[in-house]
């Protein structure tokens, strides 16, 4: 970006690998942002590397049309969305404060403007038991192990009446050291995932008691923590989002509205999306029906040559209607005024 006439400041906002890449000045402020981050073990699993590539392409394309109209193109890099949420800390800290309207492209199964996503947020729990010789004196013993186990159990139950929108799920990181054991020790962490906030706040609560309820049930010490940062859930800005699409529809890439096989996930986007109008537009990197997100599978698809094109493609219509928001100020007024009726 510095080597295309961007001004760029590297490790902003408390973040190392944060940055923020300008061209031009004045008014109006169209971000485009740059994710990247990948997964253990599976890489980019995600797609992130083709996330960063389109944003940086698409601001470079549109450097023209700030050159006639005037108004900045900011690049924002926000690293750790997966699950330590970047964009959260970078939006609590300002970062995107100056944005008249923001946009980013994420690869997946279908080209589609809006993506429905869950207000989310994480909590890490831990039994405290006695250990004792399993078989010797089990009588002398606290299970640790049997209340994550009861605590699990207790989650499936409460999963047939909640929010057919609503997730819980998470994974048990301590179960014991030995069979011959009694666990004095288990720990998991897990996700809650809501529609809106108001039923994420009511959801919580009744996770916990499934916790509660287990420690009770098996005389273990509860210890638990929920997560300082929660994700929000996206607020589309539709207006934009017919805008990005009409111009993907021009360079022959059928997009629509709404993804056919509309899924349920979590994105810190949807934090920046509280505070600014935006879009979080999907690209199809895959042909191959069933090859979701988080994959060994996807993971290919993101550095295929299908993905690069999508890569490149998602940077033109980035591009594209950086340059509309620029050149127009009666569309992004509209945008604004869809923003607001909406919050």
């Amino acid at each position: 970006m510095a080597d295309n006439g961007f001004k760029v400041e590297r490790g902003i906002y408390g973040l190392e690998t944060a940055f923020r890449a300008t061209y031009g000045k004045g008014k109006p402020v169209i971000g485009l942002l740059a994710e990247y981050d990948a997964l253990p073990e599976l890489g980019h699993a995600c797609g992130h590397n083709l996330i960063g590539t389109a944003a940086v392409g698409g601001a470079i394309g549109a450097r023209k049309a700030v050159d006639e109209y005037g108004g900045k193109i900011v690049v924002i890099g926000t690293p750790a969305e997966e699950l330590y949420g970047g964009k959260v800390t970078m939006a609590q800290r300002g970062a995107f404060a100056d944005l008249d309207a923001a946009m980013m492209v994420h690869p997946g199964g279908h080209d589609s403007v809006v993506t429905e996503a869950l207000a989310c947020q994480g909590l890490s729990i831990e039994f405290f038991g006695k250990a004792t010789h399993a078989a010797g004196r089990p009588e002398a013993g606290i299970n640790a192990l049997e209340a994550m186990i009861l605590a699990f159990n207790a989650i499936d139950a409460l999963r047939q009446h909640i929010h057919s929108k609503a997730r819980v799920h998470g994974i048990i990181t301590d179960g014991g050291q030995a069979p011959n054991v009694v666990p004095a020790h288990s720990a998991g962490t897990f996700l809650v995932r809501a529609a809106d906030e108001a039923y994420l706040t009511e959801l919580k609560e009744r996770v916990l008691n499934c916790f509660k309820g287990a420690a009770l049930a098996t005389g273990t010490k509860l210890k638990f923590k929920w997560d300082d940062l929660c994700y929000l859930p996206m607020l589309n800005n539709l207006t934009l989002g017919n805008l990005f699409m009409r111009n993907m529809n021009k360079i022959g890439r059928k997009t629509k509205m709404v993804d056919p096989d509309k899924s349920f996930g979590s994105t810190d986007f949807g934090n920046v999306s509280q505070m600014v109008p935006g879009i979080h537009a999907s690209m199809s990197i895959t042909s191959k029906r069933g090859t979701v997100t988080h994959s060994p599978q996807f993971a290919e698809a993101a550095v295929s040559e299908k993905g690069l094109k999508a890569m490149l493609d998602a940077a033109k219509g980035l591009g594209m209607t950086t340059a509309d928001l620029l050149a127009d100020g009666e569309v992004l007024k509209k945008v604004k005024e869809e923003f607001l009726k909406k919050k």
